[in-house]
């Protein structure tokens, strides 16, 4: 893979009638009305965080045209607000405004806003048209693309929820300016993700380009995101309900969402637990002899150059792990299935892992 020029591109999330595009670029905010293809009407409400607001939401009210109907919620911060209770003040919104079933909800922040939206998008007047305009690389490169909406609850993360498509993403990438150094490594995870479940080559282009990711360089951020973004939408098209393929894109996740859900959602942050997720997965992965232990060592090395935990959290148990894991929504009749490594680029559901074997890992696996 080489670097892409850090301009405008476009994407499409192919789903027949649902199709939508995604557009990456620097500025795209500042461009009069850009969201105007996507509302399937008079009335927009754009939704976003306390943390957010200050730095965009004028940007995105002026990305709408002139003569629609716009309101603003603005929600607190943090995954501990992924919950129905921040959803309900989003349909009581749209309620107290008059919003019809021709209304259109904007989602402008993070992974847990986009989630939010989506999900109240999706059960609004049994359904309304949503936009997605993603502001950390998390959300740009998953959580944004792909109409997976949902909540947590407090015995596992997003088991409640929707599959619900944008009518289109909107990634400036220029909003990574203000992103905190802990959330951009976050996003590294799930950028890494895609080199390991299904394509080495940007797994070596990774490698090479961590340090100029984490310095914001404009080209290797525009690589990264336009790759993910690809490898996503691809999943996605030949997927969409996750029946097969697109679990590959849970690699790291049952781990992790057990971490989120043990250590109480926002301590750890989500690619945070993905990270150390994914290279439990990696060990295993070795345990069953599809992976070396220098593959293992290389992903260690990878994750430690992105910023990335390496162990799990301490004082989280076996059993911990193993109640949490068994609530996975991959999991069918009562069979855990992971998403493991056959090698670097190549990943697979499996639900044959010896019990004796997970325990030892967990077992043996560090803390900090």
């Amino acid at each position: 893979m080489t670097q892409t020029p850090s301009g405008p591109h476009t994407l499409e999330v192919a789903l027949g009638s649902r199709s939508y595009p995604i557009h990456i670029g620097p500025g795209l905010l500042d461009e009069p009305g850009v969201l105007a293809p996507w509302l399937a009407g008079q009335q927009a409400m754009i939704v976003t965080n306390e943390t957010v607001a200050p730095l965009y939401l004028e940007r995105c009210r002026a990305a709408l045209p002139e003569g629609v109907e716009v309101r603003e919620l603005v929600l607190p911060d943090g995954e501990a607000t992924k919950n129905l209770e921040h959803v309900s003040r989003i349909w009581d919104a749209l309620l107290e405004a008059g919003f019809n079933r021709r209304c259109t909800l904007v989602a402008l922040g993070g992974g847990v806003v986009g989630d939010m939206v989506g999900f109240a998008a999706a059960c609004y007047q049994r359904g309304v048209a949503f936009i997605q305009v993603p502001t950390t690389l998390l959300a740009q490169v998953d959580s944004s693309v792909g109409g997976k909406t949902g909540i947590n609850h407090p015995l596992g993360k997003n088991m409640v929820g929707a599959f619900w498509q944008p009518r289109g993403v909107l990634i400036d990438t220029d909003t990574l300016d203000t992103l905190p150094p802990r959330e951009l490594s976050a996003g590294l995870a799930e950028v890494i993700k895609y080199g390991l479940i299904r394509d080495a080559d940007f797994l070596a282009w990774l490698e090479r380009s961590l340090p100029a990711l984490r310095e914001l360089e404009p080209d290797a951020l525009a690589g990264a995101i336009q790759r993910s973004c690809a490898l996503k939408a691809e999943i996605v098209a030949e997927d969409e309900t996750e029946q097969g393929v697109r679990a590959l894109l849970n690699l790291g996740h049952t781990f992790g969402h057990a971490i989120e859900a043990h250590q109480g959602y926002g301590d750890w942050l989500h690619g945070e637990a993905v990270g150390a997720g994914m290279l439990m997965a990696a060990e295993l992965s070795a345990r069953l002899c599809w992976l070396s232990v220098r593959d293992v060592e290389r992903l260690r090395v990878i994750l430690r150059l992105a910023g990335l935990p390496l162990e799990a959290p301490a004082g989280m148990g076996v059993d911990d792990f193993l109640s949490r894991m068994r609530l996975d929504k991959k999991n069918v009749d009562s069979r855990l299935r992971l998403v493991l490594l056959r090698a670097m680029g190549d990943a697979c559901v499996y639900d044959a892992t010896p019990e004796a074997l997970l325990v030892e890992l967990l077992e043996q696996f560090p803390r900090g």
